[in-house]
């Protein structure tokens, strides 16, 4: 994800999301403190990021000798189930949460993954 002259780079079979704006208000339009939200469960946001996926070790690297260093070859990946745009179920326990750029992000594992919304 690119933002000004920075970019973010999800790595692993992890996602990026951004939180709903109100997520932390009440259906009435209170506002929740950050210790109320963090205690539920499950939350949601739209995913903006998604890595490679889970790298996949190289079959032939392990039938010769194993010591020998080799030229780079292109790394395969299981993909990923989710895509940007997405709207995500997750759960919250999992999440890191982290500031680029002044905005506030989830990382979330795919493992954490409970539902995707597509269009």
């Amino acid at each position: 994800m690119r933002k000004g002259k920075k970019e973010l780079i999800v790595v692993g079979d992890r996602v990026l999301i951004r939180l709903e704006d109100g997520e932390e208000r009440t259906k009435v339009g209170l506002y929740l403190p950050a210790t109320a939200v963090e205690g539920q469960a499950v939350q949601g946001g739209t995913i903006v990021a998604t890595g490679p996926g889970q790298p996949l070790p190289e079959v032939s690297d392990h039938l010769d000798e194993p010591w020998r260093i080799g030229a780079m070859k292109e790394s395969k990946h299981i993909p990923m189930q989710a895509q940007v745009g997405d709207y995500a179920l997750f759960f919250r326990k999992a999440a890191v949460e982290i500031t680029f750029e002044n905005e506030r992000y989830l990382v979330v594992p795919q493992a954490a993954l409970l539902a995707l919304s597509r269009q």
